[in-house]
């Protein structure tokens, strides 16, 4: 008896997002600049399906258009969703070629979107006898889900894919996957911009759900619904009605073709091989014609074509090991024999469950029974300087911390290797980094019963890291990327880890007293601008200032934006300037401090159990190098302001030490431009001693520099910095507030006195063009392709960040440098104290008892001395209760 055939639907533009932003746009590029990532993964992870899944029939529909009879329905439906990234255009057409070439159909309908056309197949799949399994991420599609169709649903990872049936959709979301599309109905959607009850979640959804069937039968016992929320359903049973009749997937649209036509029979060797080339792919190339099937056509391509410079990444073809258990002897044999080893843990709160260990052959576990085992069997080797290579250093570390280990001897760590290769894509997943560098899409086992947003097997993650390491390793060499990574990237983990497991004690009661007094002032604030336009309204609301400015005020707006003038922060401050009116005066105090209320709010919920907050060190967060930090962010933390100066205050030394000691660069950016441009009036302004921007507002105005006055002062500051940020002529004059035409003078009097300024800034851009990417000091890359765009608006925003790369890049490799060799000096010393943050250019310590003066002395010794410049670099130092009094 025949097995039951299977066909696999596929929601083609959810897969190619999904591909999309999980390799980096600049990585997969055709010589005329075609992007082309979407359809590479897109293609790869097609094939990693296929082989798992082995459906016997297939089909991809696309959306053909933002229109559908939703739109008609309900204008603002995915009305939030934002503008197509513009490396995504042309994508779309190019994939559909190659599945054609690979003789897949691929299905589009006008006016219904592709959920309605894998609707309409999967139920009529069913119905003639096949099992269907639909790959989508829209949740809408768990109402197709019956004993034929199963959804798989990509969780986290490039594609973790989570076989969704009903059972799984219950342990879930509480509700059968009939009901699911009714649960949504009430909560709402965001991503389709589809508001729900208000107040109304998912738990309590399901609740009335399971008490009353459907969707109507919710509706039909509204009366009997109890509390505030019984009372929103009532008032807006509406939007639910709206929102069940747009999530609703049609499921009779016909078609032309029959069924057989879906089968899968191979690919078109010819067409394959010269759509590939013209795509610039190679190794996906003979992936693709190693599926199964005679094909159509076995002819080879014109020779041409075959020597066409394709896609350069060639991937091996890896099998994954299986995983070998371990006993505690087995592992202190493996450990005792000092090789490489890439390593993972899972990390639980009551401790660490599994141990990963990998080579590029081999992968091994070892579940520890306790910590006492645990502690036992590893504190040694990874306290050792054993060469260990590992994903994420820096959050490790800092878990092992928290459960009395230390990692040392990190040789490798792919998340950093992965950052330095590639500093703008978004995100480093192990798995995304696997697909992009190995060619492997990594599918990991998901429970029928429930999506998990992890997996355990923390082997499979070590193999991934041996595997990666090497190949990562040797591009970074090739792009002369040992020193940031080795000196200056995989140090910075460590020291990260620990001054995040430190932390800094917080005063709660100050932040508590500022925040209720700034909601009063919110409050006041409201009243006083509603009683200037005589009415109540949302004072958040764009829709509503809009009315009120535009319309009532009879404002002329700035700059238009979808939905009418702009009522953004840039704008409103444009604005208040032309009219000088009462309520945007009102308006912008009012959103200062909702947003200082909003900063203060986010740093009282930080703080931890121990009365500190553990901020989140990012290192690769920006493309420059710089930190950032979420959780909270210190840098949004105002630095000038009185409220800002406030929060700082809440910052405080901690019990059992003295004092907080601030260490800051002074005008480290401006030294660097000097240094690099090698300009020999900058470069002399610094080594004199004297304030920079008189020494330069002296050289321009003519004048000695006792008659620069404060005018001139802040024009010349401005101009500098705004140097080392791209900034034009017609932004001078705007920050400023003078006439183009006296911007224009002021930087052409600047570059005529400093011309090595003038000649860097065009040489910058010049190499950057040439080489596709900017460097810094310590070696570090920015690519920068953009700079070749056709489009100027793109091309323009390439040349500023360009400016500003190779300056900012290498104040952040400067700082970091100091950083951790002033952490290793206070542990060579012997001292107590620690370093407790980083922000900006700023280093905050915890002074133990008694070591203010030698902490002084280190921190300036390493700071002036960690790189010789043509020009000194300078410290200033701050000591005081709190960051705030330790400022300077």
């Amino acid at each position: 008896m025949n097995a039951k055939p299977t066909l696999l639907l596929i929601d083609g533009h959810s897969l190619m997002f999904r591909a999309f932003y999980a390799l980096s746009p600049d990585s997969f590029r055709t010589p005329d600049g075609q992007h082309t990532n979407a359809i590479h993964g897109f293609i790869s992870m097609l094939l990693n399906i296929l082989a798992a899944e082995k459906p016997t029939h297939l089909a991809v529909a696309f959306d053909l258009s933002r229109e559908s009879f939703r739109t008609a329905e309900y204008p603002e439906y995915k009305g939030t969703r934002g503008e197509t990234p513009p490396e995504f255009i042309g994508q779309t057409e190019l994939l559909r070629e190659a599945l054609e070439a690979m003789n897949i159909l691929t299905i589009t309908r006008e006016n219904y979107e592709a959920d309605d056309i894998i609707a309409s197949l999967a139920d009529q799949a069913a119905d003639a006898g096949f099992t269907v399994s639909v790959v989508s991420g829209d949740r809408d599609t768990f109402q197709l889900i019956r004993d034929e169709t199963t959804i798989l649903y990509p969780v986290k990872g490039v594609l973790n894919l989570a076989r969704m049936t009903d059972e799984a959709v219950y342990e879930k979301y509480g509700v059968h996957a009939k009901q699911y599309p009714d649960l949504a109905a009430l909560v709402g959607e965001t991503s389709d911009n589809l508001p729900g009850v208000p107040g109304v979640g998912p738990k309590t959804a399901a609740k009335w759900l399971q008490q009353y069937g459907t969707l109507q039968g919710v509706l039909d016992a509204q009366a009997d619904i109890s509390g505030k929320v019984g009372e929103s359903l009532r008032e807006h049973a509406h939007l639910a009605v709206r929102n069940r009749k747009l999530n609703h997937l049609i499921r009779d649209l016909e078609f032309e073709f029959k069924f057989d036509q879906l089968e899968i029979i191979g690919v078109d060797d010819a067409k394959v091989r010269a759509t590939f080339a013209k795509l610039h792919f190679k190794t996906l190339t003979e992936r693709v014609l190693r599926l199964k099937g005679s094909g159509k056509a076995q002819s080879s391509a014109p020779e041409t074509q075959e020597t066409v410079t394709e896609q350069p990444e060639v991937f091996e073809e890896l099998a994954i090991p299986e995983a070998e258990s371990l006993s505690t002897k087995e592992l202190g044999k493996l450990l005792a024999g000092k090789n490489l080893f890439a390593i993972s843990f899972e990390i639980l709160e009551t401790g660490i469950a599994t141990v990963g260990l990998a080579t590029e052959t081999k992968r091994y576990q070892w579940a520890p029974s306790s910590a006492d085992e645990l502690a036992k069997a590893m504190t040694d080797w990874l306290a050792s300087e054993s060469p260990k290579a590992i994903h994420d250093s820096k959050n490790t570390t800092r878990k092992l911390l928290s459960h009395g280990l230390n990692l040392n001897g990190v040789a490798f760590d792919t998340l950093l290797m992965s950052y330095l290769l590639n500093p703008i894509r978004k995100g480093y997943a192990l798995d995304d980094i696997a697909l992009e560098y190995l060619g492997i899409t990594i599918q990991r086992e998901d429970s029928d019963a429930l999506i998990k947003e992890s997996s355990s097997d923390v082997s499979l993650d070590a193999w991934i890291t041996a595997v990666l390491a090497p190949k990562l390793y040797s591009k970074i060499q090739s792009e002369n990327q040992t020193r940031a990574l080795e000196e200056i990237e995989l140090p910075t983990s460590h020291t990260l880890a620990e001054m995040e497991s430190v932390g800094i004690q917080i005063d709660r009661a100050s932040l508590e007293i500022l925040s209720e007094s700034l909601a009063q002032e919110i409050q006041k604030l409201e009243s006083e601008a509603f009683a200037i336009i005589g009415k109540e309204i949302n004072l958040s609301s764009p829709k509503q200032l809009q009315t009120i400015l535009f319309d009532d005020l009879g404002m002329t707006g700035t700059k238009s934006v979808k939905t009418g003038f702009s009522t953004n922060a840039a704008a409103l401050n444009e604005l208040y300037e032309q009219t000088e009116h009462p309520f945007l005066a009102k308006l912008l105090e009012h959103r200062e401090s909702t947003k200082l209320r909003q900063i203060v709010e986010v740093v009282i919920k930080s703080i931890d159990s121990d009365g500190r907050i553990h901020t989140n060190y990012v290192q690769t967060g920006t493309s420059t190098g710089r930190l950032s930090s979420d959780s909270p962010n210190l840098q949004n933390i105002p630095i000038k302001s009185e409220r800002g100066r406030e929060i700082r205050d809440a910052f405080i030394v901690g019990d059992g030490y003295e004092t907080l000691l601030t260490a800051d660069y002074s005008q480290i950016e401006m030294r660097i431009m000097a240094h690099l441009s090698e300009d020999e009036g900058l470069i002399e302004a610094f080594k004199t001693g004297e304030d920079l921007h008189r020494f330069v507002g002296a050289r321009i105005f003519g004048v000695e520099p006792t008659e620069v006055t404060p005018a001139m002062r802040s024009k010349v500051k401005a101009m500098s910095y705004g140097l080392v940020y791209g900034l034009s002529e017609y932004g001078l004059a705007k920050q400023l507030r003078i006439s183009n035409q006296e911007a224009k003078q002021l930087m052409a009097d600047y570059f005529a006195r400093f011309g090595g300024v003038r000649r860097y800034l065009a040489q910058v851009v010049d190499e950057a063009k040439l080489n596709g990417y900017t460097v810094t000091t310590f070696g570090r890359r920015r690519p920068f392709e953009d700079l070749k765009s056709s489009i100027f608006q793109v091309r323009e925003a390439a040349r500023r960040a360009a400016l500003n790369a190779p300056i900012q890049g290498t104040a952040a490799d400067i700082m970091k440098l100091a950083m951790t060799r002033i952490d290793r000096k206070i542990k060579d010393s012997g001292l107590k104290s620690r370093i407790l943050l980083q922000v900006h250019d700023e280093l905050v310590f915890e002074v133990a008892k008694g070591e203010l003066e030698d902490l002084q002395k280190i921190a300036v010794h390493e700071m002036e001395n960690v790189v010789e410049l043509s020009v000194p670099l300078e410290v200033h130092l701050g000591v005081g209760k709190s960051w705030d009094s330790a400022g300077h």
